[in-house]
């Protein structure tokens, strides 16, 4: 562990993700029973959601710079990173546009985007050449 990471960072995040996780789950479910199953309205749900709520939180941290390192992995790392990555996705890319990095940003995007497409088809392929035969 880094001097920066401690035990009690880890079981902030720890128990921040579990929340997180346990809102997606319901937010899913209730997105499918109100929605349908036609399109993945539950994690359109909680990514845009998760990025609104990124952005609210990390203005709402920035002017509370006093506020707990703890508390802020808890909140930003732990529940919206249980509830969504993609939330911290926007986010870096957010930065790195306001940091007039703007070229780094698209290629961020494109390149996450693409990578992580061409990943899960990888995985699938690779799974179904290990288990199915």
């Amino acid at each position: 562990m880094t001097a920066s990471i401690t035990y009690g960072t880890i079981a902030a995040v720890a128990a921040g993700g579990a929340i997180g996780a346990t809102a997606r789950l319901l937010t899913v479910d209730l997105a499918a029973r109100l929605f349908g199953h036609a399109f993945p309205w539950g994690t359109f749900t909680v990514n845009v959601a998760g990025s609104l709520v990124m952005g609210l939180l990390v203005g709402w941290m920035s002017a509370h710079i006093d506020m707990p390192q703890t508390l802020r992995v808890f909140l930003a790392t732990g529940i919206l990173g249980g509830f969504t990555t993609f939330s911290a996705f926007a986010l870096d890319y957010a930065m790195l546009w306001e940091n007039r990095q703007h070229m780094a940003a698209l290629l961020y995007a494109a390149g996450s985007v693409l990578f992580s497409l061409v990943a899960v088809f990888a995985g699938l392929w690779l799974a179904r050449a290990i288990w199915q035969g």
